[in-house]
């Protein structure tokens, strides 16, 4: 099956302490983010959030947003 253009991936970071919380940068099917064009905002909040996983972010889950 063919994904729709409208489908968009997600690669999510979710808050380990506060529901609702967290980061979500855009990704392809398999949780590729292309650091190349996000902004340098971006890509510090990027960073960080792989290296709060288990402190204060869970492990990233790849999600499917329709647009």
């Amino acid at each position: 099956m063919n994904e729709s253009r409208s489908q968009v991936h997600q690669l999510c970071f979710r808050s380990l302490f506060h529901s609702g919380r967290g980061y979500a940068f855009p990704c392809d099917p398999t949780g590729h983010v292309d650091l190349d064009s996000m902004t340098e905002r971006a890509r510090n909040n990027y960073f960080y959030a792989r290296a709060m996983v288990g402190r204060e972010l869970s492990v990233p889950a790849v999600e499917t947003a329709l647009h």
